[in-house]
């Protein structure tokens, strides 16, 4: 069940993943179809994102209230409702509150999801289950990709089919939410029903014995009575974890990723190449991040948390100061190998870490909360960098742009090795003992 359990709750990350790259082989066709200004164009376009911030924004509230079970489904729902939605529009005004809609799962997705896997696993595999969030995700954004290939030679109306069959995954996904157990972990923080959290505990590790598992739960119900004189994460004793998630979404954005991700094919034509080969590089761009997602997945519970932080931001170092001499030197020919080498080390480090670890660091009875600062944190500065990219293309020279997201991430290596502490294997209720 514990195996299971993760699987469809990492499922909620191919949603998402195909639900944020799906519309990229749709946004020409649409634009055509509707005779869209640019303005317009780019609203519709971004309105996905724009809702992931309010999802984000409110998304830690269904969790905490009415449980992560509930809320899987209701992300679930949401997807359900923005596919068959967008796939029907009829006008640019409607495709747009789906999209919206959409985008509201998304950000509710990267709440409920990661704190839920943080809860039901065990610690020495928590990186590694609730690592199949980001996984999953990966894997969601190269589905779209492919879907978007076979799909696209359906002619003019292709685009609904394209937007349409998220539908299949998002009613699967909430048919197995069905058989999730509810955390236990919320059933004795927020329903103080320990005989049912004993069971989920028993049934999410069949071969713990009987005092191993009244050990977990006698432990959750202690620090939850410790934790109730702390009513916001605002606390004294939460700054520090606070400040974590905080600056782990900032700098997970200040590298440049989304911007890299959004517009690979029009920095690869930056270098000189056609259209055609701009493309099919950015296809190469999500196998990358695929197969080295899975290496981090393979190494997050082994290596620990900080030394994937290390490597991945080296990588960053490296492929970005690369990047900025290249364009400032003309060597384009280096370029291609040092955006695949720049994915590579995201996929390792931050995009292997980051949702873990907020996941992982704040109290049970304030956990929803604090995945709500980092996941909003992230996707309002995920919004602001696809807002400013363009224009910062269009302003600076490129050579300077990847030399100011290689500055940043100096600044980054110095913050994990100062401030971030190895989380691997430590209970969520002994975390604390990491800020003192």
């Amino acid at each position: 069940m514990l195996y299971y359990s993760a699987m469809v709750a990492g499922l909620s990350g191919f949603l998402f993943g195909f639900d944020t790259v799906v519309i990229s082989g749709a946004e020409q066709r649409i634009q055509k179809l509707w005779d869209l200004t640019s303005m317009q164009h780019g609203l519709a376009i971004s309105m996905a994102l724009w809702g992931t911030v309010l999802g984000a924004l409110i998304g830690g509230w269904p969790s905490d209230r009415l449980g992560r079970r509930i809320t899987l489904m209701l992300v679930g729902f949401l997807f359900l409702l923005s596919a068959l939605g967008t796939a029907i529009a009829t006008e640019v005004y409607s495709f747009m509150l789906f999209r919206f809609l959409g985008g509201v799962g998304i950000g509710m997705a990267t709440i409920a999801a990661p704190v839920y896997l943080a809860e039901i696993s065990p610690a020495e595999k928590r990186g590694q289950l609730t690592g199949l969030f980001q996984f999953n995700i990966v894997l969601g954004i190269l589905m779209a990709y492919v879907s978007n290939a076979l799909l696209g030679r359906l002619g003019d109306e292709s685009w609904r089919y394209m937007l349409g069959i998220q539908s299949i995954p998002s009613i699967l996904f909430m048919v197995c939410c069905i058989r999730l157990p509810e955390s236990p972990r919320w059933l004795i923080v927020r329903k103080q029903n320990i005989e049912r959290a004993t069971e989920v505990f028993k049934t999410l590790n069949p071969h713990a014995d009987e005092k191993e598992i009244q050990s977990q739960v006698q432990m959750v119900d202690i620090s939850m009575l410790e934790e109730t004189s702390a009513k916001t994460i605002f606390s004294s004793p939460y700054k520090r974890p606070v400040l974590l998630a905080f600056f782990i979404a900032l700098f997970n954005q200040l590298s440049g990723i989304n911007a890299i991700l959004y517009f690979a094919p029009r920095i690869f034509e930056m270098t000189g190449m056609a259209q055609e080969a701009s493309m099919l590089q950015s296809v190469g761009i999500g196998l990358v991040n695929l197969i080295f997602t899975f290496i981090g997945l393979w190494l997050i519970d082994r290596a620990g948390r900080k030394t994937l932080l290390y490597w991945g931001v080296s990588g960053y170092i490296v492929s970005l100061g690369l990047c900025s001499w290249a364009f400032a030197t003309q060597h384009m020919d280096v370029v291609p190998y040092c955006i695949f080498a720049f994915i590579a080390s995201h996929a390792i480090g931050q995009g292997a870490v980051i949702w873990v670890f907020i996941s992982e660091i704040f109290p049970n009875t304030l956990r929803d909360m604090g995945q709500t600062l980092g996941s909003f944190t992230h996707w309002i500065f995920a919004a602001l960098l696809t807002l400013f990219f363009p224009k910062m293309v269009n302003t600076l020279s490129p050579a300077l742009i990847f030399s100011i997201f290689c500055f940043l991430m100096v600044l980054q290596l110095c913050w994990i090795k100062f401030w971030v502490p190895e989380t691997k294997g430590v209970l969520l209720e002994e975390m604390d003992k990491q800020w003192k």
